[in-house]
């Protein structure tokens, strides 16, 4: 993509990352109609955290990788792929859903010690034994930056995970969660009240059905 372009967006409650898969059911006539411009063109559309009345201002493009079901009346269940974040430069309402002019955000250039890294990995695993989810070290070999991979996953709010996606850099990422991991493993290790809440409080996402990916 050029560093600026208009797209069409899809406001949701959750926030995407680049790379990460996500299953979504089209059921809008909004959307039906802008899932089907999407696919005819193999064009991407935006992803943008919605709160009530308050939308985001950046996002994360994504492009719709498999068509799981096509419903009779036109509903989809799709899977789609976070591909780069942008920023929102101006936003239009004269198509049935809204499209907007963003720029494009590219990763800052760091480095990442290898201790960070490892660090990070480490404190996610015990993460996720905690709140009683499956632990897949094989999630971590990708070629994603290891923050994007953590961050949907690991016990943060909305507002934390948009804070995640504007960060500008990689080392920036891996800090924030290493902190926030940290404290969050030290106080279920004083408390089984937050254990049991960590567990059914929505914070953590369970894995998408394997039937999604094949």
């Amino acid at each position: 993509m050029t560093d600026s372009s208009t797209i069409p967006l899809f406001p949701l409650s959750l926030v995407l990352y680049p790379s990460e898969r996500l299953p979504l059911h089209v059921f809008e006539s909004r959307y039906k109609k802008m899932a089907g411009i999407c696919l005819s063109y193999n064009s991407p559309f935006g992803v943008l955290c919605q709160q009530g009345d308050k939308l985001a201002t950046v996002g994360c493009t994504a492009r719709i990788a498999r068509v799981v079901r096509r419903y009779r009346d036109g509903r989809l269940d799709i899977v789609v792929g976070g591909e780069e974040r942008f920023r929102v430069l101006t936003m239009h309402d004269y198509k049935p859903y809204l499209t907007a002019k963003v720029e494009f955000l590219r990763e800052v250039k760091c480095h990442v010690t290898h201790a960070k890294i490892e660090r990070v990995i480490t404190q996610h695993m015990r993460l996720l034994e905690f709140a009683g989810r499956t632990v897949r070290p094989r999630m971590y070999e990708s070629d994603s930056p290891v923050s994007f991979i953590i961050a949907h996953n690991a016990g943060l709010s909305l507002d934390q995970e948009q804070e995640i996606l504007e960060l500008h850099d990689e080392e920036e990422r891996v800090e924030y969660l290493i902190d926030h991991i940290s404290s969050l493993l030290f106080r279920l290790q004083r408390t089984g009240d937050l254990h049991r809440r960590l567990r059914s409080n929505g914070h953590f996402k369970d894995f998408p059905p394997e039937k999604f990916f094949k």
